[in-house]
């Protein structure tokens, strides 16, 4: 999810709820707390914005996603935001946290009415690359979205020159579907991007066809 689905000006729009029948499971008045060995996923607060500002608009974070809030303020903002979506049933996004502390996020989108169909990304702070704690948060999430959400097919979306994005995701199970052509702009540059997906049933065999749950 490189192109992150809030923008300033949705602050100003009326959520609407989702159809009835769709989304009712509790998940939606409030995020349940997903604990794996070192990291805690969480519901945002708005205390968590000094620290996602500091983490996740560095360049090294930032080059392959839209433009986050500019400023701490712009992340309480999108957090409110966070808020509404979820109460709508139409989108969740949780802080990945250590010891309390926000290092990054991971977001999940509905694609059609009853999340049959979603998207995730994610962002974690540079500094936390290659310790273990995407795989770990990822795990997580995935549990979160098939499990509790009920989603049967989950996309994600990562440009072709994002190396470590399409490898994390290779590495969590996905299957690459094809190559979204100047489907991305960033800083005024259109970047092709590598669709990948994971399927219900695929993760329900993912004791063999992944290492299997982290916690």
């Amino acid at each position: 999810m490189e192109k992150m689905p809030y923008r300033p000006e949705l602050d100003q729009i009326a959520t609407r709820p989702s159809p009835e029948g769709f989304t009712t499971s509790d998940w939606t008045r409030q995020l349940p707390v997903l604990c794996g060995a070192t990291v805690v996923l969480r519901e945002l607060l708005t205390s968590d914005a000094a620290s996602l500002f500091a983490l996740l608009t560095t360049e090294e974070v930032s080059r392959f996603i839209s433009p986050p809030p500019t400023s701490v303020e712009g992340f309480e903002r999108f957090i409110a935001w966070t808020h509404r979506q979820r109460a709508a049933g139409q989108y969740a996004c949780y802080a990945v946290t250590i010891d309390g502390t926000a290092i990054g996020i991971f977001q999940l989108r509905q694609l059609e009415p009853g999340f049959r169909t979603a998207e995730w990304g994610f962002a974690i702070g540079s500094e936390f690359w290659g310790s273990g704690i995407f795989k770990e948060s990822a795990f997580l999430m995935l549990e979160f979205a098939f499990d509790t959400v009920g989603v049967h097919r989950l996309e994600a979306r990562a440009a072709l020159r994002n190396g470590r994005g399409n490898g994390a995701l290779r590495k969590m199970g996905a299957v690459a579907e094809g190559v979204l052509r100047g489907s991305f702009i960033r800083n005024g540059e259109r970047h092709d991007q590598m669709l990948w997906t994971i399927l219900e049933d695929e993760w329900r065999d993912r004791n063999v066809l992944w290492d299997g749950p982290v916690h």
